[in-house]
């Protein structure tokens, strides 16, 4: 059965008839949209590990589900990269069956509860949402994402999705990263032995180092990868794929597939001077070392600086999450500095107002040209070019262009920078036979699958950097064309 079939069969199921008729689209479409609970501006910029959104109340989600307007194509499955039936899921929640809302979620997504958090949303499902054409806010898809994958949580109800018998097919991940998950979740389900190596101690990848928990709480995503275990994914840490264990050792130790899920961890600098100054470090640094490696404790054994004076250099989400994370732990001015204007930030709007309402100020059109200390080595000052917009580049928003003698300079005791990141060149340097771009990312087709026919790979080690849910699209897309390549009708 097509994708398109499926979507008509449920619409067309008793209770989802009955439901639309007991309410007016009319009605429907003018019932505002819900609004996420949040814990206080003062409050939340004073503590680390306390999440920001505080979630739909059962009374709220039912009410948000009641504005969707089940539609007979529904475009906003367009915008999901791991196509969830959102309808169904929402008409579910509509009608008070929440745990089989979560069950629809999970059919398609390894990590809902992660994604209702973490997804640009606004940028995917909600901006196909058929109210965006009539100029009223989309239904609140990510919000009810949440919603039900908590519930199911919060009622002890998580349960094993449907599996296939076990095939007794070896297969293996590197990196336990949403691709990798993904990838893990829809193999398991599809009967193969999975494994997944993680080179750091925990698993979770960029879940867990790369987003502060008052945004993404750890136990949400523990939560996720303990109902993997159940579905029989093993997981090694500390094991270091092309060191620790080779290509041809997994080979050797019967495994039949590989999926590459190892990111890109390398980040980008300016190559500007004063780089190398104390107090200056990437926003990978950072944050792994704060939400890893939990450097901001007084017992640290590897204690952060806790600048007074911050700046983070950069505008999108790991900018917004390395600022907010900078004046929890005590700055006194915390700056987003950033070369063009707030309207060609890449980040979540969702992540800027955060930011503005804990006090952090935002220097935009400027452009840190160099970075000064003292005799001891240390950060103490950056001078910014003041810029403005010219003409649209390649990505299509308007290039910067500097003001020609509009230099200040700024005192900073921390700067942080989050330009951008590469793809870990461990993997493409030790499995002979992999295509690379002259950026470090691997080639893959339309399937993900790789030059080497047994490996696929997704996700930042493919995209150079993208989001969570594009790299779960990723995972899914690969498992299905890997276990057509396994399969022995293939």
């Amino acid at each position: 059965m097509t994708t398109e079939e499926l979507i008509g069969l449920r619409r067309s199921q008793p209770w989802r008839e009955e439901l639309r008729s007991t309410l007016k689209n009319k009605e429907r479409m003018m019932r505002p949209r819900a609004v996420m609970p949040e814990l206080d501006p003062v409050y939340r910029s004073t503590t680390i590990n306390e999440e920001v959104n505080q979630g739909l109340s059962l009374e709220a989600a039912r009410a948000e589900a009641t504005r969707c307007l089940d539609c007979p194509q529904p475009t906003c499955m367009g915008g999901c990269p791991v196509g969830i039936h959102i309808p169904t899921f929402i008409k579910q929640i509509e009608v008070g069956e929440i745990l089989d809302a979560a069950t629809t979620l999970r059919e398609t997504s390894s990590l809902p509860a992660v994604c209702g958090r973490v997804c640009p949303q606004e940028k995917q499902c909600e901006s196909r949402c058929i109210y965006t054409k009539m100029n009223k806010p989309a239904v609140a898809i990510g919000f009810l994402e949440r919603f039900a994958a908590d519930y199911e949580r919060e009622q002890g109800a998580l349960k094993v999705p449907e599996m296939l018998p076990h095939n007794g097919v070896k297969v293996a991940v590197i990196g336990s990263g949403p691709a990798g998950l993904s990838f893990a979740g829809d193999m398991a389900k599809l009967g193969y032995d999975v494994t997944v190596f993680e080179a750091l101690h925990e698993i979770g990848g960029v879940l867990k180092y790369g987003i502060p928990e008052f945004r993404l709480p750890n136990r949400i995503v523990d939560s996720e990868i303990n109902l993997l275990e159940e579905m029989g994914v093993k997981f090694e840490t500390n094991t270091i794929v092309g060191r620790t264990i080779t290509y041809d050792d997994l080979h050797a130790a019967g495994y039949r597939g590989l999926f590459v899920g190892s990111g890109a961890g390398l980040p980008n600098f300016m190559n500007i001077p004063g780089e190398n100054l104390v107090g200056v470090m990437s926003s990978n640094e950072y944050l792994t070392r704060v939400n890893l490696m939990h450097a901001s404790q007084s017992d640290s054994d590897t204690p952060v600086f806790k600048g007074k004076h911050v700046a983070v250099v950069g505008g999108g989400n790991t900018a917004m999450d390395s600022v907010r994370t900078a004046k929890r732990l005590g700055a006194e001015r915390a700056m987003i500095v950033y070369r063009r204007s707030e309207e060609e930030m890449p980040a979540r709007l969702e992540e800027v107002k955060h930011a503005k309402e804990e006090g952090v100020e935002f220097l935009t059109l400027h452009n840190p040209i160099e970075y000064m200390g003292n005799d001891r080595g240390r950060v103490t000052a950056m001078r910014l070019q003041k810029m403005e917009l010219g003409e649209p580049d390649a990505s299509g928003r308007r290039r910067p262009v500097a003001i020609t003698g509009a230099i200040e300079e700024i005192p900073v005791d921390e700067v942080i920078v989050s330009i951008g990141v590469s793809p870990n060149p461990l993997i493409p340097r030790t499995i002979a036979g992999l295509e690379v771009t002259s950026k470090g990312t691997i080639v893959v087709n339309e399937v993900n699958q790789t030059a080497l026919p047994d490996v696929f790979a997704g996700g930042d080690i493919v995209r150079g950097g993208a989001t969570v849910i594009l790299a779960m699209g990723d995972g899914r897309k690969a498992a299905a064309a890997m276990h057509e390549y396994l399969s022995p009708t293939s």
